[in-house]
């Protein structure tokens, strides 16, 4: 669907300059470490724009974009979820807090970061690390 790839004016018009920085600053660590597939989608009711990665079928993760807001999701299944509570002392308060209070579904804590700079971006690939390991030297 390339009619809902935004430009990097209008990603810039839509988030502001310094969070557009952050949404670039975040793909290019990730596109550091994994090759996926990158699919933009309409961001549903909360988000203009989704930018998804996966793989074979299975998101690693997805960053969402709306005025003056850039969204990380990561989704941590059953396995993962006991990964990151033996993990969590290694993780940022805020980290920590947005787990304790994300609802768990049957598939998983749908854990949503709202980045306003690089802070928890070590936290973010650590969390990318539990779902997957690195796939890019």
């Amino acid at each position: 669907m390339p009619d809902i790839i935004p430009s990097d004016e209008e990603m810039t018009d839509l988030v502001g300059e310094s969070l557009y920085d952050v949404w670039t600053q975040l793909n290019a660590l990730i596109e550091e470490k994994y090759d996926m597939e990158r699919l933009w989608n309409k961001g549903g009711k909360a988000w203009k724009y989704e930018y998804k990665y996966r793989r074979g079928g299975k998101t690693l993760c997805a960053l969402y974009a709306r005025e003056n807001c850039v969204g990380f999701m990561v989704i941590l299944g059953k396995n993962e979820r006991l990964q990151f509570e033996t993990d969590r002392d290694n993780y940022a308060e805020e980290v920590q807090r947005i787990y304790e209070e994300t609802k768990t579904y049957h598939d998983g804590k749908w854990l949503m970061f709202e980045p306003v700079d690089t802070a928890l971006f070590d936290d973010f690939m650590g969390l990318l690390r539990i779902k997957r390991k690195p796939n890019r030297k």
